[in-house]
């Protein structure tokens, strides 16, 4: 039986991408909190390194365990459930780091604020394809992505505003995004149904996919260079906020406000890097922002002063968002789409996986040899996995 095909008019700009945008911000907020306060935890709880990087291990540990289930619950059930199960996972995570007695309630209340968004991306990335012709999809993505980059900057800006002008408990900080996190249903209800199989928005045959398997060489080794580069980037969050208040004398106010901005880039960033990827491809596009992305990395951590450092760590973020939208459109090509949900589920495994081992690694490389080293080891482990992008991938 052949597949049918609804046509699809008009922009790609309408309310379902809006609330993609909101329930996406949504998703993020409250668990992008977790790596500013590590300063205040490890000081309230008497952690050690080692302690932070087995705290930093566990979410990331327990999203590699659900993401294919994820993935399979995306195809199956579509976009509207797998949302609303996970706006309805960051509510009560939120809830339960503010009421927090003690670290094992901490860890897994924070490790609920990481799982919802393995059950948000599949079905929510596989929705914005579905719904936007193969040309607009890079410029789609950018503006979905933007939603994701707004979410974490609320969170660490949040941690600025309320405990550093209105003196509220980090505690306090997490309820109060309990209640804007559940009006995410509000937009999530008057969202489209995804197409179901036999009403597809973009017939298949209409859609250029490079091959019919869900892991082909080239997005084998996509996943590979994925699952480095973030084995850098789970090294450096580990203990960014600890280096800048212990060996760079920042306050936790300012390393909100610094994280809070660079992830506020992401509102021009990401959808600029839609139209940027559209136009100039997606692998070119991906290559020359990070090369430009982990040089302003290594730039940040030579120079040390400061306000230098805030400048070339903001534009580090910079040039990786933009990249972003041209990330998710991979996948995209190299995903048959009747397995889009898993397609997605599976491109953030490796980061779940590596993510439970780099903070562990990056602890071991401090109580050695110090807190620098580890950025330098990013640095490294950066440059090594875009090899892998740029020589081992292959997109048409």
């Amino acid at each position: 039986m052949g597949n049918k095909k609804i046509e699809k008019t008009g922009s790609f700009l309408g309310y379902g991408l809006f609330a993609m945008f909101i329930t996406h911000t949504l998703t993020h907020v409250a668990g992008s909190i977790r790596t500013t306060l590590f300063p205040v935890i490890k000081e309230e709880f008497s952690l050690s390194n080692q302690q932070i990087g087995l705290i930093a291990a566990i979410p990331p540990l327990c999203t590699a365990l659900i993401a294919i289930p994820a993935g399979l619950m995306s195809d199956r059930y579509g976009t509207k459930k797998l949302i609303a199960l996970s706006i309805g996972m960051a509510a009560v995570g939120a809830f339960f780091a503010g009421i927090t007695q003690n670290l094992l309630m901490f860890i897994a209340a924070t490790t609920l604020l990481t799982l919802n968004a393995v059950f948000f991306h599949p079905p929510a990335n596989s929705w914005t394809t579905k719904h936007t012709k193969v040309e607009d999809v890079p410029k789609a993505l950018g503006i979905f992505g933007a939603g994701g980059t707004f979410g974490f900057a609320l969170g660490p800006l949040s941690i600025t505003i309320l405990m550093g002008m209105f003196a509220l408990s980090w505690r306090q900080s997490y309820l109060f995004w309990v209640v804007p996190i559940l009006l995410g249903l509000l937009a999530l209800h008057y969202v489209k149904s995804e197409p179901s199989e036999n009403s597809l928005i973009t017939a298949l045959e209409d859609e250029p996919v490079q091959s019919t398997k869900l892991l082909s060489t080239s997005m084998t080794l996509f996943l590979l260079s994925n699952g480095i580069r973030w084995f850098g980037n789970g090294m450096t969050m580990a203990f960014l906020s600890i280096y800048l208040v212990e060996s760079q004398g920042l306050s936790l106010a300012f390393i909100g406000l610094m994280f809070g901005a660079s992830r506020l880039l992401g509102l021009i960033a990401s959808p600029l890097g839609g139209v940027l990827a559209q136009r100039f491809g997606e692998k070119s596009l991906m290559v020359i922002s990070l090369v430009a992305s982990y040089t302003c990395f290594l730039l940040a951590f030579l120079v040390k002063a400061a306000v230098p450092f805030v400048a070339l760590y903001l534009s580090h973020r910079f040039f990786s968002i933009i990249c972003m939208p041209a990330h998710s459109s991979i996948i995209a090509k190299l995903t048959p789409q009747e397995k889009r949900g898993m397609g997605f589920a599976i491109s953030f495994l490796p980061e779940s996986i590596v993510q439970a081992i780099s903070p562990i690694v990056a602890a071991l490389i401090a109580d050695t040899l110090g807190l620098y080293p580890i950025f330098m080891t990013s640095t490294l482990v950066f440059f090594i996995g875009l090899g892998v992008f740029q020589f081992g991938v292959k997109i048409d």
